[in-house]
């Protein structure tokens, strides 16, 4: 393993694992005090060779870095590489690619939802992964042993756990399944967030059109505050304060001092006023530039549905031995109950061919659910 400090020593480590097919890879990064997640360490491996990058060392250019996760020839395999993916695009711009995540090879192969790094080592190669420092302070200097041998640790096992999966995949013939998913992890528009688009992360039940264009306006605000500021978005306002905001609509600093989700004194800061603006912002907005609101559903039929679908999903989920999570979310299952043209990937691709066409059959009582030895099973009704 070899600790790499400066520009010339990652410039030369990323030139010999880039004569690989395949290398593996991990970050560690802070992200409690700030917007922008901290890039404090990189790992990477190859079949021969393994480094830890300290990425916060004096002077470093990390070009060499993004230039291999850039690298078309080379195969880059993480585990829930989501969040890695997006420290890169911010710092560089890059979205790496080729790319191989094995926890969604793992729930494609019915490991379970998001099953966790360590878990699935085990679970692989029989080997308890040592958790110490999960919650290490990795921005603070210098990194002791035991940190660079967790570090490494991560993407020499993961070596391993690719191995298998992989093979796993080829055999069952899945391979294809999570290429699927790879082309929207590896997508810019995956990364492209804008602030007008951060109320949609917000679980806050709108009802009305209104209350839905102040929540797009204070979270817009928001966004753009904690971006300008590098502070986590609850540092500027919590996420139920932003729902009472929307609900509630307070035009003048008195109104805002009245909602109880607020810390007191908060209208008479910079904020309040901002808040204000904002709201009136979301009243003056016209009711037919915004999106739909979801109609509630009934607790009649189509709840009556959505639990049937619940039900074939688990058996289809048992079946074939692929995690739920991976085949349709609740969500999918409630627009497929009110609509079979759904725009969800329950019916496309795989999933549909898994359970979509099974989903639609059941909906319209081509497909029948009983009980046989105690196990649900599927009954073609014609």
């Amino acid at each position: 393993m070899e600790l790499i400090t400066t520009t010339d020593q990652l410039a030369a480590a990323c030139e010999r694992l880039a004569q690989h097919p395949v290398i593996t890879v991990d970050t560690e990064f802070l992200r409690e005090t700030t917007y922008y997640p901290l890039l404090c360490v990189v790992q990477m491996a190859s079949a021969d060779d393994a480094v830890v990058v300290d990425t916060l060392a004096e002077g470093i250019d990390l070009a060499p870095f993004f230039a291999l996760m850039n690298n078309e020839a080379v195969l880059k395999v993480f585990h829930a590489a989501r969040q890695d993916i997006e420290i890169m695009v911010h710092r560089s711009g890059v979205v790496p690619h080729p790319i191989f995540d094995t926890q969604v090879a793992a729930m494609v192969l019915g490991y379970g939802d998001s099953i966790a790094y360590d878990q699935l080592v085990e679970r692989v190669t029989g080997h308890r992964p040592d958790k110490t420092h999960r919650f290490t302070d990795w921005s603070r200097r210098p990194l002791t042993d035991e940190q660079l041998h967790y570090a490494v640790s991560d993407v020499t096992h993961l070596r391993d756990v690719f191995a298998k999966l992989d093979a796993d995949l080829k055999k069952r013939k899945r391979s294809d399944w999570v290429s699927e998913e790879m082309k929207i992890l590896t997508s810019p528009k995956t990364y492209d967030f804008h602030p007008e688009r951060a109320w949609e992360r917000l679980k806050t039940r709108v009802r009305k059109p209104k209350e839905l264009a102040v929540l797009m306006e204070v979270a817009a605000w928001r966004e753009q505050e904690a971006q300008s500021r590098d502070v986590p978005r609850s540092r500027v306002l919590k996420d139920d304060a932003v729902g009472d905001i929307a609900t509630h609509a307070p035009t003048t600093l008195e109104k805002l001092a009245n909602l109880r989700s607020l810390p007191k004194g908060f209208e008479r800061s910079k904020w309040g006023s901002d808040i204000i603006a904002a709201v009136q912002r979301g009243i003056g907005r016209d009711p037919h530039t915004l999106p739909k609101l979801e109609k509630p559903r009934g607790n009649g039929n189509g709840a009556a549905t959505v639990e049937l679908l619940k039900v074939l999903l688990r058996m289809t989920s048992e079946r074939h031995a692929v995690a739920s999570k991976v085949i349709a979310t609740v969500d999918d299952l409630e627009q497929i109950a009110g609509d079979d043209n759904a725009d969800v990937g329950a019916l496309h691709g795989w999933r549909r061919e898994l359970f979509g066409e099974a989903a639609l059959a059941l909906k319209h009582g081509r497909l029948a659910l009983a009980m046989e030895k105690g196990r649900v099973i599927g009954v073609n009704r014609g």
